[in-house]
């Protein structure tokens, strides 16, 4: 196909702020986990699909099947999509007691 660019589970933007290799990254509409670091403005990979553990809001459970949202103010995954202020990520491939700093996600690759 001469019109094929590529396969789509990186894509390569640039840096929307000063991020770390593995934190959750939005560029507009597009989210994805950070491959390496970058700083504003610097070529970023970002990996859309995959199973990641997330810092989650401490005072919450979640169970294997939830929706898990991004709450971009606390900058923590949770089961609330916060009156629909939150941006749904994923889904919780694996309980998470109340209280834990963490959430196994499978991030949703498709929008």
């Amino acid at each position: 196909m001469k019109n094929y660019v590529q396969k789509g589970n990186h894509l390569d933007v640039d840096s929307p702020a000063n991020v770390e290799s593995g934190d959750l990254v939005f560029v507009g509409s597009i989210f994805g986990i950070a491959a390496i670091n970058a700083n504003v403005g610097d070529p970023l990979v970002l990996t859309l699909g995959g199973v990641f553990d997330l810092p989650k809001v401490a005072a919450e459970a979640l169970s294997t099947g939830d929706p898990v949202y991004f709450d971009s103010g606390d900058s923590l995954v949770t089961g609330s999509d916060g009156g629909g202020a939150n941006a749904l990520i994923g889904v919780a491939v694996k309980d998470a007691a109340n209280p834990s700093a963490s959430a196994i996600v499978r991030l949703n690759d498709t929008f």
